[in-house]
């Protein structure tokens, strides 16, 4: 299993998990309970129900490099390409943006 934190603006906003069965994100509930409570994505408004998809969000998988930067980024890591959880987790700790991805290590 692949578990990513997604950040808002650098506050925890939920986890992105992936499994046998696909892709889960749930957003946190005390994210969800703060002022700062704001989607992520209008593809993924908040809710405490988890959103759960066979492939990657379109919105996740739009954080990912494309072009030269993602051949960068197979080749220094040894990703193939359509691992796309495997490349949001190494590429997207610091995207442009309000969102970042940081791998959640297992205790």
């Amino acid at each position: 299993m692949k578990r990513g934190k997604i950040f808002l603006y650098d506050t925890y906003a939920g986890l992105l998990t992936e499994d046998e069965n696909g892709f889960t994100f749930v957003y946190d509930a005390d994210f969800l309970n703060s002022d700062k409570a704001e989607a992520i994505s209008l593809t993924l408004p908040l809710t405490d129900k988890p959103y759960h998809d066979t492939v990657l969000f379109p919105f996740f998988d739009g954080l990912i490099p494309e072009g030269w930067l993602l051949n960068i980024a197979e080749n220094s890591w040894k990703i193939n390409q359509r691992d796309r959880m495997s490349l949001l987790l190494v590429c997207c700790k610091d995207c442009i943006g309000a969102v970042s991805v940081i791998l959640d290590e297992p205790v």
